[in-house]
């Protein structure tokens, strides 16, 4: 039974996604009271986010379900800044081009978890920063703003100490960026009522400086909520993968892949992904949990596929589970497999298997490739390759016109002339 009275509060309660907040009895009678504005911030350090980014976008989506409005904020003035938030060195400057066509492409995946269409209040908003940042007297907002902060509060951050007991230099640059994230609680306030700013438990201290701001700069109360940074059972942070990050953008990332990534969760966490990452109901996912041996496979598919649905449509969900099953249960040739080109001309002549197998994302380097071929782990159309000097050319070609690469059981390219 969950100690919330509010449907938000409590959904989040019941799916895990609460690790802190500053006053749980005042924001939990607040959203009980009357429709409630909350924000998350996004810094565009990248063209697309990625997994790591799914539990706050989640918040997002609930925020909404349950009858609130919900604002995804991009950092175009932040992220000239960059968050020093538990790195190790300072992040590198971006240009302003690039912040606004990262800013542009990291807007198409919102519109798969919010609803910005329902009305003036009941839609998402999708808002930059910039719009009240870049235009800032700097002078007065030190007289108005930076007068309310303690650098001897700041200093006792973890994600400040953290930096300094490393030795590790701190800009003031990236100083001020608790200060503007602070101001930007403070400004969706006043323009939009906003009440409550949600993140990972890593912002814990920029959201509360935000709260201490407003309270000196005569806000109603405002609110911190955080969720918990995931780890996998095995540790690993959410977010990566072998070959790379796990984006939510399909031009970096084919569906396959994102479906795949979901499909390979491990056991432990199957149960805690579903109530996270899917909006299948509470119940649905008992019956899933109370799956033993290898039936928790199953429920691996499930997740794989409701997770991609979410993002990625209903449809490339089911052809991604699909490209799968023939994968791996027909051992059948699936034209959808991820592929890559190669010139006609380098097929005739022949190319390295090393080399193809780092030209296709299997491994970063000939080193790591030939690891791979002497483990045993290499396939080409399904036929084991211990040759780490192997030449693979036309004639590997199969009647469909391509070359099946395999790394293991569950990593395949297909290799098409071009």
């Amino acid at each position: 039974m969950s100690r919330f009275k509010s449907d938000f509060l409590r959904t989040l309660d019941e799916r895990g996604f609460i690790h802190q907040v500053s006053d749980e009895t005042g924001l939990d009678e607040l959203l009980t009271k009357e429709s409630v504005t909350a924000y998350i911030g996004y810094d565009p350090t990248a063209s697309s986010l990625h997994v790591g980014h799914l539990m706050q976008i989640m918040m997002l989506h609930w925020f909404q379900q349950t009858g609130h409005q919900p604002i995804s904020l991009m950092g175009g003035g932040t992220g000239m800044v960059g968050d020093p938030s538990f790195k190790e060195e300072a992040r590198k400057l971006m240009t302003l081009e690039t912040i606004e066509e990262n800013i542009a492409s990291i807007k198409r995946c919102f519109s798969h978890y919010l609803d910005y269409d329902k009305g003036p209040k009941g839609g998402a908003l999708m808002l930059n920063n910039a719009e009240w940042l870049r235009s800032l007297n700097y002078l007065e907002f030190l007289r108005d703003v930076g007068r309310f902060f303690s650098v001897n509060r700041m200093l006792s951050f973890d994600s400040v100490k953290t930096r300094l007991d490393r030795e590790q230099s701190l800009s003031f640059l990236e100083f001020n960026y608790m200060i503007l994230q602070a101001y930007d609680f403070v400004e969706l306030n006043k323009r939009y009522g906003c009440r409550l700013q949600m993140g990972g438990s890593d912002q814990w201290g920029n959201i509360v400086n935000g709260i201490d701001l407003g309270h000196r700069m005569d806000t109603p109360q405002l609110y911190a909520l955080t969720a918990p940074l995931l780890t996998t059972s095995s540790g690993q942070k959410m977010g990566k993968s072998a070959s790379g990050a796990v984006w939510l953008n399909a031009e970096l990332l084919p569906v396959y892949d994102f479906w795949q990534y979901w499909r390979n969760t491990e056991d432990a966490d199957v149960v805690r992904f579903l109530k996270l990452f899917t909006t299948l109901p509470l119940d649905e996912i008992a019956k899933l949990a109370a799956l033993g041996g290898s039936e928790i496979n199953e429920a691996k598919k499930i997740l794989a596929t409701e997770v991609t649905a979410i993002l990625h449509g209903r449809a490339a969900a089911e052809e991604a589970a699909e490209t799968a099953r023939k994968t791996f249960e027909e051992g059948a040739l699936a034209d959808n497999l991820p592929s890559i080109d190669v010139a006609k001309s380098e097929l005739e002549v022949g190319i390295g298997l090393l080399s193809l197998i780092v030209k296709a994302g299997l491994a970063a380097s000939n080193g790591e490739a030939r690891r791979h071929v002497q483990g045993g782990a290499v396939k080409i159309n399904d036929q084991s390759v211990a040759d780490e000097r192997a030449v693979i050319g036309a004639g590997e070609l199969t009647a469909d016109g391509v070359i099946k690469l395999s790394l293991g059981k569950k990593k395949h390219i297909l290799v098409r002339p071009a």
